[in-house]
Order: C-alpha cells, then sequence, then structure tokens
C-alpha cells in the first residue's frame, strides 16, 4: 500500500509541476477527448492481428499457433509481436536478434520497418516491438531512430510508443524531448500503466536537478561512454564524447586551483 501511494504521490506532483495537472486528469472510459490516445482493444488487435496472418500463412498449424498466442496472459503488444514473427520468417530475426544480448547491436534502422510495400499494422507494431527490445538492451541511439520513425497513434500501445522513447531520451541527455515524451505519456494516454508513470516521474525529477557540465554532467557522461564501449562503439562518436569528459574534467580542476589560490 505504502509503494502504491508513493507512485500516486509522484505523478500528481509531476503534473504539477508541468503544469499539465488538469489535462492530465484520465477521462472516464467512454469519452472522447481530442488528443487523448489510448491502447487498441485486445480484441480488435486480435482480430487486425489474424486478418494480417492469415494474408501471409494460414495453415492450420500456423493458427492454431496464433490461437495459444492470444489466450496466454502476455500484453497485446507481445501477442502481435509474436503473431507478426508467427507469419514473417523475417521478422522474427530481427525481434530475435534485437533480443538477443550477444547479438551485434544495429547501427542503423533495418529497412523492413520502412517498407511501404508492407502492411502499416505490420511495420508499426513491428517497429514498436523493436525498439522497445533494443531500448531494454541499451541501444538506446538505434532504438530513439525507430521511434521518430513511428507515430504513438499507429501503434496498439501508445504508451509502451511514449514510455520507452523517454528512455532512450533521458539516457542519451536529451532533457527537453524526454520532457516533452512524458508529458505526453501522462497527459495523452489515460490508460498508461502504474509502473509507467512511477518511473517517467522518477525521471521528470531527476532531470530537474540537472545542470550543464556539473559532476553529474560528467558522471552521465561517463556511463554513455562505458555504455557504447559495451557495445563495442568505440568509435568517432565515443571518443568525441571521451574528449568532451576529459576538458570538462581539466577545466574544473583549474577551477578549484584558481579557488584555493584565492583563498590562500
Amino acid at each position: 500500500m505504502m509503494v502504491r501511494w508513493f507512485g500516486v504521490i509522484a505523478v500528481l506532483a509531476f503534473c504539477v509541476s508541468l503544469g499539465v495537472a488538469d489535462s492530465a486528469k484520465k477521462p472516464p472510459k467512454d469519452s472522447a477527448s481530442f488528443g487523448v490516445l489510448k491502447a487498441v482493444d485486445a480484441a480488435e488487435a486480435q482480430k487486425q492481428a489474424e486478418a494480417w496472418l492469415k494474408g501471409v500463412k494460414s495453415d492450420d498449424a500456423t493458427l492454431e499457433s496464433f490461437k495459444k498466442i492470444w489466450e496466454s496472459d502476455r500484453t497485446v503488444l507481445d501477442k502481435v509481436a509474436s503473431t507478426l514473427a508467427l507469419g514473417d520468417a523475417e521478422a522474427a530475426k530481427l525481434l530475435a536478434d534485437a533480443k538477443d544480448s550477444e547479438a551485434p547491436a544495429p547501427m542503423e534502422v533495418p529497412g523492413i520497418l520502412t517498407d511501404k510495400k508492407r502492411p502499416e499494422f505490420f511495420r508499426n507494431n513491428l517497429a514498436l516491438a523493436y525498439a522497445k527490445a533494443l531500448t531494454s538492451r541499451k541501444v538506446y541511439e538505434e532504438a530513439l531512430e525507430v521511434f521518430l520513425a513511428v507515430k504513438a497513434d499507429d501503434v496498439v500501445e501508445p504508451s509502451v510508443f511514449y514510455f520507452h522513447k523517454a528512455v532512450c531520451e533521458y539516457e542519451l541527455m536529451l532533457k527537453d524531448k524526454a520532457d516533452t515524451s512524458i508529458d505526453k505519456l501522462i497527459a495523452d494516454v489515460p490508460d498508461s500503466p502504474e509502473r509507467y508513470l512511477r518511473v517517467a516521474a522518477l525521471m521528470h525529477f531527476d532531470m530537474l536537478a540537472w545542470q550543464e557540465k556539473d559532476l553529474g554532467w560528467v558522471a552521465r557522461k561517463m556511463d554513455n561512454i562505458q555504455r557504447r564501449l559495451e557495445l563495442k562503439r568505440g568509435g568517432k562518436q565515443t571518443q568525441k564524447m571521451q574528449k568532451e569528459v576529459l576538458v570538462r574534467l581539466d577545466e574544473m580542476i583549474k577551477e578549484l586551483e584558481n579557488k584555493q589560490k584565492g583563498g590562500a
């Protein structure tokens, strides 16, 4: 009970701090509201997924597997992603590689996600599942590129879109963009899971304390450098970040030395 109250208080405080407390109030489930995004109903998502699947693969074994997928207690997005993998080998490999911590991190957005010959239902929801998997692996740069190629109102779970997009922006130190995504998660998606709202509020409150090029900035930069090295990305971008940290540390050391001299 204490944990739940902490989450509620944090989210409410967050809304007030952004000045959107009134607009962020969740409307009744049956009310229509401009700008409000809701997850696609499970039954409707299943209907769309089944229609797509039958268009590419409709043998008895496949349809039986589809039935088992949708009888499970997984999220709507997970069920849709599993359906896409069931009916398309390329999609199955894409999602498997995205989740495999031993697989090389991608360096660009896969062509299958931007192929206009593919149905929108397929492209948009595969992109969301793929970007979510990359976010979990801390491949934030490419995950964010995928998020930017998709619209929240074109996927089955808008809350997944805004939350994981905000995580990428937060980790990449894109403060204003992260706050915008968090704002949309709270104000525009009334059925967002409480766990998303809690973490989003914590990210927002943490960013309030961010100062340009202070010790916290250095620490966040160093965390990103370490993450990139773990992903085997020691190229020019990582080297540039390393140089920025070293230059800033030198500046801070000189500032401290000057203060000491002044005091003496």
